[in-house]
């Protein structure tokens, strides 16, 4: 038997009345309700104002959306297999509409059989000249003379499985409106301060969880949710803010001055003039590394920007020092091509690289790490082996990662236990970071940014193309492989799916051949799920210019620099983001040869898909593109965010509502500033809650 907590909210949600034991588990199945206080904070997506409906007669433009109420007159299914579909006449009494469901047929069904009145809300499209809304949202009505009087009404999700077992929107309507006569104030404590809740202006949060179901009016509800949305953000912000102030307040090595090993580097064999951008950068290191505090800095730079100089040039600053540097890279080929082209811009100057991977071995790697302990390799390049226990540097200063983003949090902390102090860090990617995501996912890190190319980068020609080109393209292909040159072709898929419409890469790398037969072409075939040597054979051949095609999934995305190959070619691209795109087409113009980036489509493309392509066609900028991505894709599938909590917000939306975030954030900071290690009484309320978070372990590591 279960016994009530003092708190009504963590009562199991079955013992809500209404619920019982078979609901609740679907409840806890498909909606990761557990208990009354999920149920309280599983808010609304959108409100119908039922004051506001439109006519049938009244609809204008494709792609509107539209509210309406009236009467099905008609339904039936057609089609068969996958292309069976519902489709329904709804009339009002101005005319009529199709209404078409693909999915979730047999919900519709049993909904539109039982007729009466319904309010209808969709997005209309225009289909042989007529007018229908796919996958409309349907909600019976049951008396229609009273449903436009109703004002705000909340709109819950839900699924097909759960409104054929009675679970619809309105029965989650009719939950939270049992469930909230029983929630008083003192359940709802105001964990905020109340210096926070007056200079932002927001409602108490009783009122706010009241309000964000059923608000009065249009000024509750935006109260209501100003309110949730900053308190959201309030408690992801003061996590990362608490962090930085850490990495602020870290003691760390101090690197005195600029010497030899970076004076002559820079003097004599500095292969180009820097950019403005990698000396401001160089700069802010600088005075990082001579503040006494450990340096936590993200230097994010779009395809070609020259991050490696500025990372070889910082290495040399340790150097200077007497400490010892360590770069790693998330790929053996990438490591590889750090150390040949780091080997080279020193190949006059005394400095010892070494390099340590999972395939150096046996006496090769027992020499590298004796070499490492005894201070005689200063620059120490390599894959995730950096990490290992058994390599030990005699007194590393600073630790450079490269496409952090392919690294987990734990695996950069092993680096920072490798001496006394924790070494300076410097963490690179080619993946420009939007603005929003940079306050999320690396809030706790000083930014750096070069946008500038270096001098002679050539821009790449973007060109889009449906399937109907294929052998135009593929002949464009044959005349740069006559010129001497090479060309990627990237599938998005390895495996068959009868799902999707498009070629994986073992048929196209068939089809390719047909076009680019063997006895003529060299075609390497490049994918993940190859043992390690034979890619890094196939990678080689087309490294090194015995193969003139690479055919490969996007395990090329980042890593290989073929400065001859000149086309890029995309298949599919409408199945890319934006960014894996920009990142792609970063694999050429690596050379002195125009080069060129194809974008091969199927010819029906979603509005979506054929802004993916215009951006890539138009804009050049990896930061616009970053942007942009964001803002077509939303935070939830963007890399980085998942691990910053940034994706499991229920109401704030980091796009949307970035003025909101920064206004958080600045709350975030005032209280930090104030009071570090929150131990005033006025923030005893709020420190208990972050102690709850599952995502705020640094107050359990400091309280």
């Amino acid at each position: 038997m279960f016994k009530h907590s003092s708190n009504i909210l963590q009562t199991p949600i079955e013992y809500l009345k209404g619920v019982g034991p078979q609901r609740g588990e679907l409840l806890r199945k498909h909606l990761s309700i557990f208990t009354f206080g999920d149920l309280l904070q599983f808010y609304p997506y959108r409100y119908v104002d039922r004051s506001s409906i439109q006519q049938i007669r009244q609809i204008q433009q494709d792609g509107q959306f539209v509210q309406l109420i009236g009467r099905i007159v008609f339904f039936d299914i057609v089609g068969q297999g996958r292309a069976r579909r519902l489709t329904a006449t709804f009339k009002d009494a101005s005319g009529q509409i199709e209404l078409v469901w693909f999915q979730g047929i047999s919900w519709a069904e049993k909904l539109v059989a039982e007729g009466g009145n319904f309010l209808v809300f969709g997005k209309v499209n225009l289909f042989n000249g007529s007018w229908n809304i796919s996958h409309p949202e349907l909600e019976k009505l049951e008396k229609e003379k009273n449903e436009t009087n109703l004002g705000l009404m909340p709109m819950y999700s839900s699924n097909e499985k759960l409104k054929t077992r009675g679970i619809t929107p309105k029965m989650m309507s009719k939950m939270i409106q049992g469930l909230l006569p029983q929630v008083k104030p003192t359940d709802l404590p105001d964990y905020l301060p109340e210096s926070i809740c007056t200079k932002y202006r927001l409602c108490d949060r009783f009122n706010a969880m009241q309000h964000i179901h059923f608000p009065g009016n249009q000024d509750d509800m935006q109260q209501a949710l100003f309110r949730l949305k900053f308190e959201e953000l309030f408690m992801h912000q003061i996590g990362i803010c608490k962090l930085k102030l850490n990495h602020q307040k870290s003691r760390g090595f101090y690197f005195e001055k600029v010497g030899d090993y970076f004076n002559q580097f820079y003097k004599n064999h500095l292969p180009f003039e820097l950019t403005d951008d990698q000396k401001n950068v160089i700069r802010e290191i600088r005075l990082d590394t001579q503040s006494g505090h450990q340096m936590n800095r993200l230097l994010q730079g779009d395809v070609g920007s020259g991050k490696t100089i500025v990372a070889l040039l910082c290495m040399l600053l340790a150097i200077d020092n007497g400490f010892q540097a360590c770069l790693m890279a998330p790929t053996e080929i990438l490591a590889q091509q750090h150390l040949v082209g780091i080997q080279e811009l020193l190949q006059e100057m005394p400095v010892r690289v070494g390099f340590l991977s999972g395939s150096v071995k046996g006496k090769d790697r027992k020499i590298i790490l004796q070499q490492l302990e005894a201070g005689e390799i200063q620059i120490l390049i390599g894959t995730h082996a950096l990490i290992e226990s058994t390599v030990v540097f005699k007194n590393i200063g600073l630790s450079i990662i490269d496409e952090q983003h392919r690294f987990g949090v734990a695996q950069r902390a092993q680096l920072w236990k490798k001496n006394v102090l924790p070494p300076h860090v410097l963490v690179m990617t080619a993946t420009p970071i939007p603005r929003t995501l940079a306050m999320t996912s690396y809030g706790d890190l000083e930014i750096s940014v070069i946008k500038q190319l270096p001098p002679g980068r050539k821009p790449i020609s973007t060109i889009h193309r449906t399937e109907m080109h294929r052998a135009r393209v593929m002949d464009f292909i044959k005349t740069e492989i006559q010129q001497g040159r090479q060309a990627y072709i990237v599938y998005p898929l390895i495996e068959e799916s009868e799902k999707l419409d498009y070629e994986n890469l073992y048929s196209g790398y068939e089809q390719v051949k047909q076009f680019f037969p063997d006895h003529t072409y060299k075609i390497a075939m490049v994918h993940g799920k190859q043992p390690i040597e034979e890619r890094e054979q196939n990678m080689q051949a087309f490294v090194k210019g015995k193969a003139q095609i690479m055919v490969a999934t996007t395990v090329i995305e980042v890593g290989v620099n073929v400065p001859n190959a000149s086309v890029m070619l995309i298949e599919s691209a409408e199945r890319f983001g934006l960014s894996q795109l920009h990142q792609l087409r970063g694999r050429v113009g690596r050379g002195a040869d125009k080069s060129y980036c194809i974008l091969l489509t199927t010819p029906k493309l979603s509005v979506t898909g054929r802004e993916r392509m215009r951006t890539m066609v138009e804009e050049t900028s990896g930061f616009a593109i970053a942007e942009k991505d964001l803002e077509l894709r939303g935070p939830g599938d963007i890399e980085g965010t998942r691990q910053s909590g940034a994706a499991d917000l229920k109401l704030a939306d980091i796009i949307k509502d970035l003025p909101i975030m920064e206004q958080s954030r600045q709350a975030a900071i005032d209280i930090l500033l104030m009071d570090p290690e929150l131990t005033k009484p006025e923030h005893a309320l709020l420190k208990h809650q972050l102690l709850q978070r599952p995502d705020q372990e640094i107050w359990r590591h400091i309280s």
